[in-house]
């Protein structure tokens, strides 16, 4: 389990990233897809990662620093349609521009709801991320809304949008119910063994 976890900053402007010191493992998903609170249950903490019911709440990146021996990174949502247009532009920008700096990627997690079917800003951003050749995996995230049949069901609708293969790691978790945490903990520690 993580001792230490320390957060270093958040940054508005690319100029303002640290420097690509430690292997980093970014989070991204939609506004008010669970993502702040799948890093504190990753974490095994309660409020690194700040926790609101208001979508788009996370407008920077935000920096942690775990066990002096890799960054987590807290990227801001995406999706959130009452955010200003100059706000969305800012992102797309800010988001982007980290993703495609050198820096020692080893995993991005891609988060989404396990109750919404994916659309086109979802496909955009596999889409994105394939094109820029990092390593990812996705999270179907509360699925404690769902019976097993339903989950099924989704992991497929999920699989044939994003043209995925079947044996894709897609991980199935409940913040809430403490569900599917250790696997996906399991397999981000795996990849900060492996050397990208």
């Amino acid at each position: 389990m993580f001792k230490h976890i320390e957060f270093v900053k958040s940054i508005y402007n690319l100029k303002e990233l640290p420097p690509p010191k430690f292997p980093e493992i970014a989070f991204l998903g939609r506004s008010n897809v669970g993502k702040s609170s799948l890093i504190n249950a990753l974490l095994n903490r309660k409020k690194v990662a700040r926790v609101s019911s208001t979508p788009g709440f996370t407008r920077a990146i935000n920096f942690f620093r775990i066990d002096h021996q890799f960054y987590l990174v807290d990227l801001p949502g995406y999706g959130f349609a009452k955010a200003p247009i100059e706000l969305q532009k800012k992102w797309k920008y800010l988001v982007e521009g980290y993703l495609k700096a050198t820096r020692d990627f080893r995993l991005l997690v891609l988060i989404f709801d396990i109750r919404r079917v994916p659309d086109k800003m979802d496909k955009k951003l596999i889409e994105f991320v394939q094109h820029i050749k990092k390593t990812f995996c996705i999270v179907l995230n509360k699925i404690d809304t769902f019976s097993k049949n339903e989950i099924k069901k989704q992991v497929k609708v999920y699989t044939e949008n994003f043209n995925l293969d079947p044996q894709f790691s897609i991980f199935l978790t409940s913040c809430k119910e403490k569900e599917g945490i250790e696997p996906l903990r399991k397999f981000i520690l795996a990849k900060l063994k492996n050397s990208s």
